[in-house]
This record gives structure tokens, sequence and C-alpha cells, in this order.
């Protein structure tokens, strides 16, 4: 009688081992709250409605499964239950030029702050006669080919 309740016990203490163990694999921990501030980079005013992009960065790239949140008034975001690991954050919000860059995620409470950059001036090389950067001085400028001989 007395293995019968041994053996009793033993398999009872196994079994809540596993499920101790399974529960480690499924804590809070493995889950991450963000906190997004999104501010303009030349004033440090909040940006109100940007679109803040999320997607988990598997081994081949990004992965399909993403979803977006909006900065409020303050340019503030927050998303919660982010699992551990790699993740691609895009912002996007009109006349800014778009963010993006990818985070290790791993630990419980993130405050990720991004800078965002108003768009820059566009090089051509079809400005005022064909010239890069408008300059007619007839020196070949960065960017622009400069003509070779054919191979004879």
């Amino acid at each position: 009688m007395k293995s019968r309740w041994a053996w009793i016990v033993a398999v009872f203490a196994l079994f809540a081992i596993a499920l101790v163990a399974k529960d480690k694999k499924n804590t809070p921990e493995t889950l991450a709250n963000l906190h997004f501030t999104v501010l303009k980079n030349d004033n440090l005013k909040p940006v109100r409605n940007a679109s803040v992009i999320l997607h988990p960065v598997v081994k081949n790239g990004q992965s399909n499964a993403g979803y977006q949140i909006k900065t409020d008034g303050d340019g503030k975001a927050t998303s919660e239950g982010v699992p551990y690991g790699m993740l691609r954050v895009q912002v996007i919000a009109p006349g800014f030029q778009t963010f993006g860059d990818d985070y290790k995620i791993d630990q419980p409470d993130m405050n990720i702050d991004i800078r965002l950059k108003r768009p820059t001036e566009q090089f051509t090389i079809y400005d005022k006669g064909g010239k890069a950067g408008g300059k007619d001085d007839g020196s070949p400028q960065q960017g622009t080919p400069v003509p070779q001989e054919p191979p004879k």
C-alpha cells in the first residue's frame, strides 16, 4: 500500500513540474509593452496621427503579420503584448521622411523615441540646362555620368 501512495505522489510531482515548465514558456515576461514617442527632429514637437507600423522579424526577413497604431496629440502610441524578439518599426507621417529600424524587444516595458525629419531637397540631372545641381560651369558634377570613349 505504501508503494502505491509513493507511486501516486511521484506521478503527481512529475505532472506539477511539467505544468510549471509549460507556464514558464507562456509567462507575461515573454510579452512586452511598447511605448512610442514620435517627435519632429527640428523642434522636438510631437507628431500627431503618425502611423506606427510593427512587423515581427523572422529568420528569412519581415513577417507578413503586422499591425498599425496611430499616435495621439502628444505623439505617443502604445502597443501591449508584443512578443520578445526582433521587431521592425516603420513610421509614416505626411510631410516627413519615412522612418524604419529594427529593435530587439527583450524587456517587459520599453520606451522607443523616434524623431522624424523633414524631406530634403532631391537632386536631379535635369535642372537648369541638364546640369546636375543647376551648375553650369562645365565641370562634371557628382552623380553625373562622364562620357567615355567607346572601346577600340
